[in-house]
């Protein structure tokens, strides 16, 4: 939990006394590099992310405020890291590369040839 930085500060937006009173919001700051227990090419996909939420040093930074409560802020940050890294954890799959049926190519043909005749028969007719 060493890479994980919690801090709670004042929430935006309206909400009167107590969002001016009381820091309710979370700002989570985890740093992927320094990550020991994340293996590598994890580490990799989650800064691939190109996400506006990390940092140029590779510091995920993720801020809770849309509940009242401190506590529920914190665990709303943490659910949110979670998923992220879960997402991360796993690898996606090559894509396979696959090939247009003769079917499929005949039928996308004759469509077109019907539609270029269809025009055809609408065209005006030169009357001289």
């Amino acid at each position: 939990m060493n890479e994980i930085e919690l801090t709670a500060v004042r929430a935006q937006g309206s909400g009167g006394q107590n969002v001016n009173k009381v820091a309710s919001a979370i700002h989570l700051r985890f740093d992927i590099n320094g990550c020991s227990a994340l293996p590598a090419d994890a580490k990799q996909r989650l800064l691939a992310l190109g996400d506006q939420r990390i940092t140029t040093t590779g510091i995920l930074v993720i801020k809770a405020q849309e509940f009242r409560t401190q506590e529920r802020n914190r665990r709303a940050a943490l659910e949110r890291l979670t998923s992220l890294i879960s997402a991360a954890l796993v690898e996606s799959k090559p894509r396979k590369p696959t090939r247009i049926s003769k079917q499929v190519k005949k039928k996308r043909v004759e469509t077109k040839r019907r539609r270029g005749q269809l025009k055809r028969v609408r065209r005006q007719v030169d009357e001289e």
